[in-house]
């Protein structure tokens, strides 16, 4: 009874204290002119255009409201865009200003569901369950004073970034690849085999056939039924791909402040700063880096930040968000922006992909801020060495490949030649497979032939392999 009580006043909280109209008077594009509006207005309120249901309108589905976003203003008169299509919208059409805020109001419930960038649903479940406490859907990130510090490393079941990458709880990290290289396929992997109690993914500017196939071929059952999948496909209106962004923030807010550990997946936030750029030059800014706005990159920041470790007594946002490097270009505007704002960055090369090696990620370009704080001493001499045998190998891989390089020459490089294909074999892993933390130290230790897990009170002793003595142990399957 008291849930329901918190229920009803929360959306009575939500109805507008007064209504107030506006009218169109242009149209133009995406870009719509009202007036009429008195004092109502600012950058970023809510409008809801009604077209007349009657003609051409009833035919195209008039009478049902469009959302739109104030955006700038010109004149006296507002500029707005529409998170839908403007059939039936016509000179004199009626706009309603909405006074508050736009919020939503998750519980649990929302938990295996998919939504859109408005928080309706669209997996054909039935309506969403409502809570209590609303949530703004652009809010504002904690106080960095009053912000914890971030919590022990995160599971993520993929070897490579457990390993070498290390990702605590509230850090954020860049997955950086062009496209079609797996940087889909690598979210997913972390979305279904993570420690953290709840995933919230976005999919935002995605392709439309592929929502489906990710669902059901790379989340899976069990990976749904712990989230909630976010979704903006490429062909709807950059404000409602805008806004899919800000939604996976919000719910990621909500279950933090539920003392949960969240993982956020974003793919990507390339699309995101695509769709800021076609709402900026379309409201009048001008175009700087590569006709990105200058809002572009605020928005970027402010969109970041939301993610990370909450006030004392909430849980952690551990955000991955994806970059779609244009070009294959790593320092282009985007790509160079994120880096500078995320705790590090997983680099996925489209080489390694060509070669066949999965996940395609790179190394030694790849790094993360947590380390080496977020390991044990044991743990990154492991890293270290790794590191070590990779460096020596890949300096010397052109020599190699051409056979102009003679055994004997230099005895890190033919130590590097022996250990390489079994590294390569570690970093290789398959989407149906998981690897704990511990497990894949232990595989990496014993690739390297070093001791791990004894008792020096946690600090490696290396025992390097005798040359030319085929590597301690086989790496294990999965």
């Amino acid at each position: 009874m008291d849930r329901l009580a918190d229920q009803a006043k929360a959306a009575i909280s939500l109805l507008p204290d007064k209504i107030v109209y506006g009218e169109v008077t242009k149209i133009l594009g995406l870009l719509i002119e009202i007036a009429g509006f008195g004092s109502g207005l600012s950058i970023g309120s809510m409008v809801h255009l009604r077209p007349e249901a009657s003609g051409y309108a009833k035919e195209t589905g008039g009478g049902r409201d469009i959302p739109c976003e104030v955006v700038g203003f010109r004149d006296g008169h507002a500029l707005l865009m529409p998170f839908g299509t403007l059939e039936g919208v016509g000179l004199g059409c009626k706009a309603v200003i909405q006074d508050k805020a736009p919020v939503i109001c998750p519980d649990e419930s929302w938990l295996g569901r998919v939504i859109n960038g408005m928080g309706e649903p669209i997996d054909g479940k039935g309506p969403l369950g409502q809570g209590a406490h609303p949530v703004k859907l652009k809010n504002k990130p904690p106080p960095p004073h009053q912000r914890q510090r971030m919590g022990g490393q995160l599971d993520l079941g993929v070897r490579a970034v457990n390993t070498f990458l290390a990702t605590c709880q509230g850090q954020r990290m860049g997955i950086f690849s062009g496209s079609g290289v797996g940087k889909s396929v690598l979210l997913s992997m972390m979305a279904r085999y993570t420690a953290a109690d709840v995933s919230i993914i976005g999919l935002v500017g995605e392709r439309g056939r592929e929502v489906q196939e990710f669902l059901e071929d790379d989340l899976g059952v069990d990976g749904l039924a712990r989230s909630v999948v976010v979704v903006a496909t490429g062909d709807e209106p950059a404000l409602m791909r805008r806004q899919a962004a800000y939604m996976t923030l919000a719910l990621s807010e909500y279950f933090r402040d539920q003392n949960k550990k969240v993982l956020c997946l974003m793919d990507s936030v390339t699309r995101f700063a695509m769709a800021q750029r076609e709402i900026g030059l379309s409201a009048g800014e001008p175009p700087t880096s590569k006709g990105y706005p200058p809002t572009t990159f605020g928005e970027l920041s402010r969109l970041l930040e939301r993610a990370g470790p909450g006030v004392a007594g909430a849980g952690s946002i551990t955000g991955l968000f994806s970059v779609l490097v244009e070009g294959d270009d790593h320092n282009e505007p985007i790509s160079d922006a994120v880096r500078g704002i995320v705790d590090g960055h997983i680099v996925m090369q489209r080489e390694i992909a060509d070669r066949g090696r999965y996940p395609a990620i790179n190394i030694l370009k790849s790094i993360s801020r947590a380390l080496p704080a977020a390991l044990t001493d044991e743990q990154n001499a492991v890293i270290k060495r790794a590191k070590q045998v990779i460096t020596s190998y890949e300096d010397m891989a052109e020599l190699i490949r051409l056979g102009a390089y003679r055994k004997g020459s230099d005895l890190d490089v033919d130590e590097a030649i022996r250990l390489y294909p079994e590294i390569e074999e570690f970093l290789s892993q398959n989407k149906g497979e998981s690897t704990l933390i511990e497990d894949g130290f232990e595989r990496m230790a014993q690739i390297l032939g070093m001791s791990y897990g004894n008792d020096f009170g946690g600090v490696s002793s290396f025992m390097p392999p005798e040359l030319g003595v085929p590597g301690v142990g086989e790496p294990e399957d999965g």
